[in-house]
């Protein structure tokens, strides 16, 4: 929108640098041009402003495919206005001298333009499309028609637009319609993924088995060798004993041997020493037969009180030990009787 100020009755209007500005003063042209800036009388002016920079025009509308489906066409037509005289002498872009917007609504004019006839080309396209071909392939098909019907249409030529590009950015069925589109795909992926984690799970599986089979094996040749290592240590053992049978079976030779000969030893020791104990025994016998032959010629040269005195000695020596000894009345009487009488008759 132009910049309009006031001073003393005159109008000073300054335009935005992508902005056309047309002075008409009594049906002439006063001004015409880009970013211009100029006084004028209100009362005697008419201007017109028209757009001279790239617009953006967005639409959207439905569509009905071959089959019979509802599509929603998403797109935006970049346009601009090429020739601002032919524009502004087809189309309402006058301005209000003291405020600078527009009387009427121009862009939105030109945008009802363009969008029916982007749509009406569209949707001839679209009517000829099932509905599969169309979310396929319909984008870059719709694109091409629409910029090509616009391009070729006159009326806009003659209206001073140009279609700079038309860009088709979504083509959606109705919602129950794209889940049912999704499903075989959604379907599809699932078997993929589920394949994928059968597969996954196939060589877990694998893996686990071949993971067992090792360890299997290597339980077996561990139990291998512990049984070459148990079988070797038997076989020590049993080399060691060997070993300590053969020295011991030398030891027990080497004692045996080593007792024979104390024992021959000892019985020559013992036969020597009985040969003379057995002459010790002897000379003892010879000698106490002599001393009983010497005592008995001895006794038989005694006289019969030696013999007695003798024999009483000897009764003396084999009779018990008396500690004390009682001697009654009684006793003693007998004895000193016996004692008397044996003294008279020795007188």
């Amino acid at each position: 929108m132009a910049d309009i100020t006031r001073r003393f009755g005159f109008r000073h209007l300054r335009a935005a640098p992508t902005s056309h500005v047309r002075h008409l003063r009594r049906g002439e042209v006063a001004h015409d041009g880009t970013g211009l800036a100029f006084w004028f009388r209100p009362l005697a002016a008419a201007i017109s402003e028209i757009p001279a920079d790239d617009r953006e025009l967005a639409m959207l509308f439905h569509a009905r495919t071959a089959d019979f489906q509802d599509l929603a066409v998403q797109a935006t037509v970049t346009y601009r206005i090429s020739d601002p005289a032919v524009t502004a002498a087809r189309v309402d872009f006058g301005i209000d001298p003291d405020t600078g917007a527009w009387r009427a609504e121009p862009l939105e004019q030109l945008g009802t333009l363009l969008t029916e006839t982007a749509q009406q080309h569209a949707l001839e396209l679209i009517a000829r499309t099932p509905l599969a071909t169309a979310l396929a392939e319909g984008i870059t098909a719709v694109r091409d028609t629409v910029s090509a019907g616009l391009t070729a249409d006159p009326r806009l030529a003659e209206i001073g637009l140009t279609v700079i590009a038309v860009r088709v950015t979504a083509l959606r069925p109705e919602a129950e319609m794209e889940r049912a589109l999704r499903t075989p795909a959604r379907e599809l992926v699932q078997q993929e993924a589920d394949r994928a984690t059968y597969e996954r799970r196939a060589v877990a599986v694998e893996r686990e088995r071949a993971i067992a089979e090792n360890e299997l094996a290597s339980q077996i040749e561990l139990a291998r060798r512990e049984e070459e290592l148990v079988a070797q240590k038997g076989a020590n053992a049993r080399l060691d004993a060997e070993h300590k049978a053969a020295a011991d079976a030398v030891r027990a030779e080497a004692e045996a041997a080593r007792r024979t000969r104390l024992a021959g030893a000892e019985a020559e020791s013992a036969r020597i020493l009985a040969q003379a104990q057995a002459a010790s025994d002897r000379e003892l016998g010879a000698a106490k037969a002599a001393a009983e032959e010497a005592w008995l010629a001895a006794h038989q040269q005694a006289g019969p009180e030696v013999l007695q005195a003798l024999a009483l000695i000897r009764l003396a020596e084999h009779l018990p030990k008396i500690d004390s000894v009682t001697l009654t009345p009684d006793v003693l009487t007998g004895l000193l009787g016996r004692l008397g009488a044996g003294g008279g008759d020795r007188r």
